[in-house]
């Protein structure tokens, strides 16, 4: 993972990236309040945000590692420490 993205929620605020979701979509959370999570879709006029429950959040970023470990990702080892700092 090269660098952080952060997106800006017009209610909630500063969301950070937690991981892919597959299909142009990402799962963020919230800054300050770290147990809201979203399914955010970017589109060409704004982006699209769905309030998602902590279990499908953590299942998209599970999914994700898994991805990433059959893969051989370079930047595994900053996935698997967002993980952590998020759900654990």
């Amino acid at each position: 993972m090269s660098s952080e993205r952060y997106l800006n929620h017009p209610t909630f605020g500063m969301l950070y990236l937690v991981s892919p979701a597959g299909e142009a979509r990402d799962v963020y959370a919230t800054l300050y309040a770290q147990r809201m999570f979203f399914l955010v879709t970017l589109q060409p006029r704004g982006a699209q945000f769905e309030v998602i429950p902590y279990l499908d959040a953590r299942h998209h970023a599970e999914v994700h590692l898994a991805r990433c470990r059959r893969s051989g990702c370079d930047d595994l080892d900053s996935w698997q420490e967002l993980f952590h700092q998020t759900f654990i």
